[in-house]
């Protein structure tokens, strides 16, 4: 039998990766780092999460979890997800 659950009210601390703000998101996720783009002076943004490596897209927003684990999440999902902590 199929049963429903609610995700607990929980507080997570993110940034969001708009792909000029990498020293920034080096800082706050300490799993992350720079790939280059061969052929560019940009480069992609590379999580190492629990399950392997993960490519941020730009405007995916970087996420520390519970327990210090860092993964990316795109926009669509982390607004019907979140919302900021104002106090």
């Amino acid at each position: 039998m199929m049963r429903k659950f609610r995700k607990k009210p929980v507080e997570i601390e993110a940034l969001k990766w708009d792909g000029s703000n990498k020293v920034e998101v080096l800082e706050f996720c300490h799993k992350c780092y720079g790939k280059p783009i061969p052929g560019t002076e940009h480069s992609e943004l590379v999580i190492s999460t629990l399950e392997g490596p993960m490519k941020a897209s730009v405007g995916d927003y970087i996420i520390k979890g519970l327990v210090g684990e860092f993964y990316a999440c795109k926009p669509d999902v982390f607004d019907m997800t979140y919302e900021e902590v104002t106090n």
